[in-house]
Formats: structure tokens, C-alpha cells, sequence
């Protein structure tokens, strides 16, 4: 029957488009083109064209055969015809309508036979259809994660095995289900060729096991069935090891404290007053529909699309400054979190949050007064669930502004002047509860032309069962944070893909370097000279910061020319350094996270290459993702389209204070311009004022009045700061 099944839908027809009419039709001009396009090429999937999506995929099915909607998501027009559109667009033409396409990925019920699709939403087409080939899994949805926490609970070898843990009279046991990674290793009837996961248990405190939101994860237990999602059939039940090696131990239940993160668990601080950030005269930035679900914004000079999808969550697009263009698409492209405990199950253990689940899928509904402070505008959006149908995805992304502090300042010491800039800016934020990890994900814009990419990791540690006798020993693997619980080292790794327009298409990459001058009797006779190289990037490849160097990475057109130097205008990027990838060159964590070794990868555009890890990381081989695009060693200097993706992690070595809640750890990728400007662009951002900001000085009026080391410090001789 699955055969059959397979075979009607290779039918379905492979269509292949003529672009040129399309292209020809976006340009046309207002004049010719009356009415505004329907919907926006890059507008979300909306409810209706989810269901319509699904509905023309079961078409090429026969009746009754029952479908598991994995990726339902907007399948993005080419380059070749979206940028002379989007071009049409901001000059204020009316560009005829694209066609609007989804990309589908699903599964046949009960079986592996994964399929991908895209259909035509447009003229109603299903115009591919194929099968996928082996080690190509799709990632994981929310209906198949609850049927697979119910059904392992339920299994009697299971429960056979948790009857031996000899646990308290009433437990309650949680499942926490994880991707099971890939090792290779073929034993018996299994090879890793077939999608499973890795369910890992856990107790809540025996002492108030009602209490639903316990932190389990303080009684971690060494049961580790394997499931196959498909069926919900039970492959095999790993026993983990819970010493300094692995050796596996009888193990029984002792009693241990819990170990809480719920307010009501502790006694709260009460000196703390309120902060509150008030914008009386409300916010300085605008949002407007340019499709029912996408978001044009506007903020001090700042202009560009927001998106949301499935798996990068929030997207950006034709993002420009003042009316200059900067970057064609930016999105956070993959994650990757590579554990180093080479114990089994704990060597397969490698989470590709974006790809295995989704940054769409795992995004909260973010809270008024709790993740955002102050006056804030909420984008939400709509997703497909198993079955097809369109889910409701409210609150997240939350646009807010906020202070930073300084953004310029100087004093004339001279007169006493100071000119005070205060750097006000723009957040687009999001927040993932991936298990038991949170990521905090930020896009910030500031006055003086520069954007960060901010990650904040909180949230909770993936902990393993320890013998509670090796409580106070230190442990090869991990930190011990808990009586009989272990924080294993893992690393975590981010990608963000930059698909740059600096000043126009048609870009470059460089990098330049501070070098030492040797000594010259003429030039350089105190041996304090120095000069930057600069080297353009020509050939793709994977590239490594150098602090001793200075080596920064810059973002060039070499067709647009500074005003006032004529060098080419570029952006620069900051990205912190990390330690790459510690598993093996032959080992798979390493041969799958393929951004996860060096800083920088530049490949050259191909539509669909979006993923730094490939398009399917569930239990995947490698091969597919940024390092194998960039080893093409594809020429750069011709079509001067170049794709840049900024890598940086952490090593999270646990501490005790990471449990049970991690206090959260940020990093940042800063893009910011180098040579675009003909000056500060910031320069007309108003001085700082008192009568505007409204501080409250703390001290008392004789405090104000004294004097420090002969200084007065009472501000009013300070000419053009905080004056009214």
C-alpha cells in the first residue's frame, strides 16, 4: 500500500517556470499597474493559504491516506525576481503580484516515508512532490512530542524498569523527549537510518509531586528508553551511567532535596522598588501591514519587513538606512548545542534547536510587563500544525525602544560644554523555550546606523543521574550543581546569515589586518609604525578571527565610493570570539554542525541555501550544510553576490549558580558602518535634556551644593548639558 502511495505521488509534476515574465511584470510602473499587489511576496503564510497548502498536497494522494504535516512555511521567490520587485516597490511603483508559494514537508502516518513539496498557491499546483532519501528526517512538531511523552509512560518495559528504581510511594515520573543525534553504529535490527528519539526521565520532588511545575530536572534518572516517533513502538532502554565512567550499576532510589526556581519556593526580596519606563508621548517608531501577517517598520531613519516562519522564527527583510539599502535578508540561520560526555547515550547528544524543532514552533507568547518593558507593539503570526491546519502563534515578537546609555559625547574643557547623545534603541525580541533551554533573541537598531544580533541563554541545565556518593567529587564530564545531579559540558553554537546589500547589490567581503612596520631609519625609526592590509575575499571558503592581527571582516561595494576618502562604503562586523567545535574532524557532532568551527563562512547565493547546518539536522551525516557550500570554492568576484555567516558560541562549563535556573549569558554580533557615512549620522540626534528625560537627582539639596577636591558639583555651571 506505502508503495503504491509513493508511487502516485511522484506523479505529481516537477514544473519548472519561465522567471523572465515575471521579472519583466515586477518593474512595470504605477501608471500600468493599478491596483497594489494582493498579497506581498514576502508576507507570512496566512491561515487560509496554510490549509490551502495542505489540502492540495493530500490531492495527489489517494482518499483516505493520512498525512503529518511537518513544515507548512512561505517558499520565498528567487532573488533574481524578489530584489528588482522589492527595488519597484520602494520607488513607489505597483508591482504586479508575485506568485505565492509554500514549502511543505510531511509524512506518511505510522511510516518513515518522508516527502517535501512545493505547491503553488497561486494557480493551485502542486509543482514538486518527492520523496526524501536516506538520513534526511524532518524535525520534530508538537502533536508527535505529546504522543511520544504519553506513550513511553505507558509501555510496560518501561515501566518494568522504572519499577526497579525503587522510587517513592506516589512519584511521578516526567519525560523529557530529545532527538537521539547520530552515532553510525548499526546493532541488530537498528541503524540511526531511522528517525528516533531519546526519552530522558526524570522525577518530580517525591515530598509535593502535584506540584506541576517542579523543577524535575533536581531528580534526573538513569532510564533512557528509545522510541520511534512513527509508530510509537519501543526500540531499545539505554541505562545510563551514573559514575566517573561507563560502567552501568544498579541503581536505587535515596532520598535528595529539591531544588526550585518557582517564586513560591522561596522567601522574595522586599527592597526592591518599581522601575518603570514611560514614554508619555508613546513610542518613535511606526508599524504598518505589508501582508496580512508581515510588518513594515520605521524608527529614526531605519526601514525594513519583518517576517516570521517555522524555523528561523523572526526574519528580516530589504532592510535600509535613511533610504540607502543595507541587507537584502538577516535571520538567525541555526543553532547547534554539542554535549562532551562520550558515555553512551550521552556521545550522541548534539540539539540543532532550529532545524529539530523549529525557532517558529518554540516562540513564546511574550507578556506585557514581563519580557518587554515599556510601550510595546506585538507582532504575531500563524503556523501549520500536524494536521495541517493553521495554529494561532500570538505575541512573538515584541518591538520596543529602550536607553542604552551614552550614544556620543564631548566637553569643551575650554568653555565647560558638554554635548550629551544619549543612544536610544530599537529591540525586535523573541524568546524560544526549546525543553528545558530559553534563548532570548534580539535584533537592535540604533541611531548611529549600527545593528546587534543579541542571545541571552537561560533557562535550565539538561541534567544527568550521579551517584549521590560522588556528590563532592569532581566529575570528568560535568560540574555536579545538585545532590545526584550533573550539568554536563556542552557548547553552544549560533549562526546568523547575512545576505547584504551595502549600498546596492553587487557586494564584496575583506578582511583587513593591523601589521607592525619593521624599523626604518627614515619612516619608522622609534618602531612604532604600523599599517592595515586589506584582502578581498575572491574565492568562498571559511575564514578565522586573529585578535593578534586585529583581523576584522568587512561588508564592501566596490562600486559605491565614499564622499569624502572614496574608499568602497562597507559595514564591518564584531563578533565575539569562541572556542570551535572540541569533537573530532571524523566524529559526527563535528561532520554535522558545520558552522560550528570557524567564525566566518562565505559562500556564493544559491536560492534555498538558508540553513548553516543544512535543511534537515534531525539525526544527520553532514555534507549538506555551510562548510560542504563554501569547500565549492566557487568564484566571488564575478556575480559579487556573496552570503556571509557569522558564527559564535559559548563553552558552558556549569556552575552551581546555573541551577536551578541559569542566570542568563549574552553575546553579541554587532554589524556596524565602516566608511558609509560622510560623518556621524548620529550628529542630528537631540542633545540630552533634562526637561526631557525628567531624572530625579537622589541626593539632598546640601549634597548638591558640596564640593569635591575644590569641583563644584552642582551642575549648573555646565553649559548646554541637561539644560532646559
Amino acid at each position: 500500500m506505502v508503495a503504491n502511495q509513493d508511487a502516485k505521488a511522484a506523479q505529481a509534476p516537477v514544473i519548472e517556470t519561465d522567471n523572465t515574465a515575471a521579472v519583466k511584470a515586477a518593474i512595470v510602473s504605477s501608471e500600468t499597474t493599478k491596483a497594489a499587489p494582493v498579497t506581498h511576496p514576502l508576507g507570512p503564510l496566512t491561515g487560509e493559504e496554510i490549509s490551502k497548502g495542505a489540502d492540495l498536497v493530500r490531492s495527489v494522494w489517494p482518499e483516505g491516506t493520512k498525512l503529518q504535516f511537518k513544515v507548512n512555511t512561505l517558499h520565498e521567490p528567487e532573488k533574481k525576481i524578489l530584489a528588482p520587485w522589492l527595488a519597484a516597490e520602494r520607488a513607489g511603483e505597483k508591482p504586479a503580484p508575485l506568485e505565492r508559494k509554500s514549502f511543505i514537508v510531511y509524512t506518511l502516518r505510522g511510516t518513515h516515508n518522508v516527502h517535501e513539496a512545493v505547491v503553488n498557491l497561486t494557480t493551485q499546483k502542486v509543482e514538486f512532490n518527492a520523496k526524501l532519501g536516506p538520513f534526511e528526517h524532518p524535525n520534530s512538531d508538537m502533536a508527535e512530542l505529546e504522543e511520544v511523552e504519553k506513550a513511553v509512560l505507558e509501555i510496560p518495559e518501561v515501566k518494568a524498569e522504572i519499577e526497579k528504581l525503587g522510587l517513592p510511594e506516589g512519584a511521578v515520573v516526567v519525560m523529557d523527549p530529545w532527538i537521539y543525534g547520530a552515532d553510525g553504529i548499526k546493532e541488530a535490527k537498528f541503524f540511526d537510518d531511522k528517525r528516533v528519539m531519546q526519552c530522558n526521565l526524570y522525577l518530580r520532588d517525591p515530598k509535593n509531586s502535584s506540584e506541576e511545575d517542579s523543577c524535575h530536572y533536581s531528580f534526573p534518572l538513569p532510564v533512557s528508553p528509545v522510541i520511534d516517533p512513527a509508530t510509537l513502538e519501543l526500540v531499545r532502554i539505554d541505562i545510563m551511567p551514573t559514575g566517573h565512567d561507563e560502567t552501568i550499576k544498579p541503581f536505587t532510589w535515596q532520598d535528595r532535596p529539591a531544588n526550585e526556581y518557582i517564586p513560591e519556593a522561596h522567601t522574595m526580596r522586599t527592597d526592591l522598588k518599581p522601575l518603570q519606563v514611560v514614554q508619555p508621548e508613546g513610542a518613535s517608531f511606526t508599524v504598518e501591514p505589508f501582508s496580512e501577517l508581515g510588518r513594515t517598520l520605521k524608527w529614526q531613519k531605519w526601514d525594513f519587513k519583518v517576517g516570521f516562519n517555522q524555523r528561523e522564527g523572526m526574519v528580516l527583510y530589504d532592510v535600509h538606512y535613511d533610504n540607502r539599502p543595507l541587507f537584502y535578508r538577516l535571520s538567525l540561520s541555526d543553532m547547534a548545542i554539542p554535549y562532551g560526555d562520550p558515555r553512551n547515550p550521552f556521545h550522541r547528544k548534539c540539539a540543532f534547536d532550529l532545524g529539530d524543532v523549529g525557532a517558529g514552533l518554540t516562540a513564546n507568547n511574550l507578556q506585557l510587563g514581563c519580557d518587554c518593558l515599556g510601550s510595546i507593539y506585538y507582532i504575531s503570526s500563524v503556523l501549520g500544525n500536524a494536521e495541517g491546519k493553521p495554529v494561532d502563534a500570538p505575541n512573538v515578537v515584541c518591538i520596543h525602544e529602550q536607553d542604552s546609555g551614552l550614544l556620543w559625547k564631548h566637553t569643551n574643557y575650554r568653555t565647560n560644554r558638554a554635548v550629551v547623545v544619549r543612544n536610544r534603541e530599537l529591540v525586535l525580541q523573541s524568546i524560544l523555550t526549546v525543553s528545558n533551554y530559553e534563548y532570548i533573541l534580539a535584533f537592535i537598531f540604533n541611531q548611529a546606523g549600527d545593528i546587534t544580533y543579541e542571545v541571552r541563554a537561560t533557562g535550565i541545565l539538561s541534567t544527568q543521574p550521579l551517584d549521590l556518593d560522588l556528590t563532592e567529587v569532581p566529575h570528568p564530564f560535568g560540574t555536579v550543581v545538585h545532590p545526584g545531579v550533573l550539568g554536563g559540558y556542552h557548547q553552544h553554537f549560533f549562526s546568523l546569515r547575512v545576505d547584504p546589500m551595502i549600498g546596492g547589490h553587487g557586494n564584496q567581503i575583506a578582511y583587513e589586518e593591523a601589521e607592525a612596520m619593521p624599523r626604518d631609519p627614515k619612516l619608522n625609526p622609534n618602531g612604532h609604525g604600523y599599517m592595515v592590509k586589506k584582502t578581498v575575499i575572491d574565492t568562498t571558503g571559511g575564514y578565522d578571527l586573529d585578535p593578534s592581527k586585529n583581523r576584522t571582516f568587512k561588508i564592501l561595494n566596490p562600486s559605491v565610493k565614499n564622499t569624502v576618502n572614496k574608499l568602497p562604503v562597507g559595514y564591518k562586523v564584531h563578533v565575539p570570539p569562541f572556542q570551535p567545535i572540541l569533537a573530532d574532524k571524523d566524529s559526527y557532532h563535528y561532520k554535522r554542525a558545520e558552522f560550528a568551527d570557524r567564525s566566518f563562512y562565505v559562500t556564493k547565493y544559491v536560492d534555498g541555501e538558508l540553513f548553516a547546518g543544512g535543511k534537515y539536522t534531525n539525526q544527520s551525516h553532514g555534507g549538506k550544510g555551510v562548510r560542504s557550500w563554501a569547500e565549492r570554492k566557487e568564484d566571488l568576484t564575478k556575480e559579487q553576490d556573496p552570503v556571509l555567516w557569522v558564527n559564535f558560541g559559548i563553552n558552558h562549563i556549569p556552575r552551581v549558580e546555573d541551577f536551578p535556573v541559569m542566570p542568563m549569558e549574552m553575546l553579541k554580533v554587532m554589524l556596524r558602518p565602516v566608511n558609509f557615512f560622510d560623518k556621524n549620522p548620529a550628529l542630528d540626534v537631540p542633545s540630552s535634556k533634562q526637561s526631557f528625560n525628567c531624572s530625579t537627582a537622589l541626593n539632598t539639596a546640601d549634597e548638591l551644593a558640596k564640593k569635591v577636591d575644590g569641583l563644584a558639583v552642582t551642575g549648573g555651571e555646565m553649559k548646554g548639558c541637561c539644560k532646559a
